[in-house]
């Protein structure tokens, strides 16, 4: 079953430390079937609860998994191998358009907004025992969230959307409990969730957002939580319309303790209107992150939600970061007074270009899907080849590997490189890397 490699321990941490040895040396390969519980604790002479903890914090921290009677088997990507491993360098002089990152020069500069917030602190620092939230970064988190039509609720502050999605997860979650997440999806939520002890159910989506039927499905079948994009969805761009929210919300109404994550990251870049889901279950969060409108670097998203899981998350913040620091809250809220990004110029300017990708890209026979936000998603008979080819072009993409899990293969663009010059030989390398015609959809 383990070929040479002798799993070894007498406590807990100490088998669970030996097979995380294996998979880290390569001599426990991702699929590797594991002996049952009572098989190995017999070899090694311990009880077969011991087994059982090691194979739960192996399971909790990723390196493992479980399906039922069928056993427990090496991830086949476990928590140590990001997604993001999954790509490739630009050439010399090519063009790198597979990270997703922002345009540089749509975001806005730094300086005054770290100015004002060093200055404020230098009238009052921050202490322990302080609030977590800023005051004026909360009315104005919430004044937005109003405007937008989420369900009054507490706010919170975390380092960004993953962070918040992962303690959100972290508690009202256990291990094996699955989690319905949109597919083709985000990279690092599909590693995130799995890394967590948690069960991801593929649900797939077409231009409008994740598609009810396959929602109504994942939820039957016992997924206890749903994480949706509401607009910008990485990587196909696809927004949540008024109809697809109506239909959705008809779905979550027959399953109301489903926990509803919804991530707004697209806020800031995006004119499409937001049609939020929240509210429609009994525990629900809206995550909203500035990284996409004021720079990666800027680690903070605010989150609301209804109250109990908010409190939940700012207890369990308070016992490991205590909070986000207030130096970038208050940067943030001087951005946002300031209106130091013109959020509408931002949202054309990207849609301009996507808008200009997908139409070369349909004039030269290849569908491709990107309503809204950074990227444009291709659909692909063979993903290796394409992104090879376009490689010996000069444009290094996103292998669709990093966001599937069900769906058929594709490639990623970003445009937030791209010009009207580029556009054009864009599309004319991925047409030829293509062979039009064999490009198949993504549904």
């Amino acid at each position: 079953m383990l070929g040479e490699y002798r799993i070894e321990g007498r406590r807990a941490a100490e088998i669970a430390a030996s097979v995380e040895r294996g998979v880290g040396s390569g001599r426990l390969a991702p699929g590797r079937l594991l002996p049952p519980m009572r098989q190995l604790a017999t070899e090694l002479g311990v009880n077969a609860n011991t087994v059982a903890a090691a194979y739960r914090s192996l399971r909790e921290r990723g390196v493992i998994e479980t399906a039922g009677r069928r056993g427990s088997r090496v991830r086949a990507r476990p928590a140590t191998t990001s997604r993001e491993a999954i790509g490739v360098r630009p050439s010399a002089g090519g063009t790198d358009i597979s990270q997703g990152n922002p345009d540089v020069a749509l975001l806005p500069p730094l300086r005054e907004a770290l100015t004002a917030a060093a200055t404020r602190a230098a009238r009052r620092s921050m202490l322990y025992g302080d609030p977590a939230v800023d005051d004026g970064l909360a009315r104005a988190a919430r004044a937005a969230l109003d405007a937008d039509g989420v369900p009054d609720g507490p706010v919170a502050v975390t380092s960004g959307s993953l962070d918040a999605i992962e303690r959100v997860l972290v508690a009202r979650l256990r291990p094996g409990d699955a989690v319905a997440v949109e597919d083709p999806g985000w990279g690092s939520l599909l590693d995130l969730v799995p890394a967590l002890g948690l069960r991801v159910v593929p649900v797939a989506l077409d231009d409008d957002g994740p598609l009810p039927g396959d929602v109504a499905a994942a939820l039957r079948a016992g997924a206890r939580a749903l994480i949706v994009t509401d607009r910008a969805q990485n990587p196909t761009g696809a927004v949540v319309t008024a109809g697809r929210a109506r239909a959705l919300r008809e779905v979550l109404t027959r399953h109301p303790h489903t926990l509803l994550i919804e991530d707004d990251h697209g806020h800031g870049i995006v004119e499409e209107p937001l049609h939020p889901l929240a509210g429609t279950t009994d525990h629900w969060v809206l995550v909203r992150s500035t990284s996409k409108a004021y720079g990666p670097d800027l680690r903070l998203a605010v989150l609301t939600g209804d109250p109990v899981t908010v409190d939940r998350v700012r207890g369990r913040q308070l016992l490991g970061p205590g909070w986000v620091s207030h130096l970038l809250q208050d940067a943030v809220l001087h951005l946002w007074e300031t209106r130091a990004v013109d959020a509408h110029a931002v949202a054309r300017a990207y849609g301009q270009r996507r808008d200009a990708l997908v139409r070369a890209l349909a004039a030269r026979g290849v569908p491709a899907h990107g309503r809204s936000g950074m990227n444009v998603w291709v659909p692909v008979p063979d993903e290796t080849g394409a992104v090879a080819r376009l490689l010996q072009a000069g444009w290094a993409v996103a292998p669709g590997a990093r966001f599937r899990l069900a769906s058929p293969p594709g490639v990623r663009l970003t445009v937030s490189r791209l010009t009207a010059d580029t556009v054009a030989q864009l599309a004319d390398a991925v047409a030829a890397a293509l062979r039009p015609g064999e490009a198949r959809r993504y549904e």
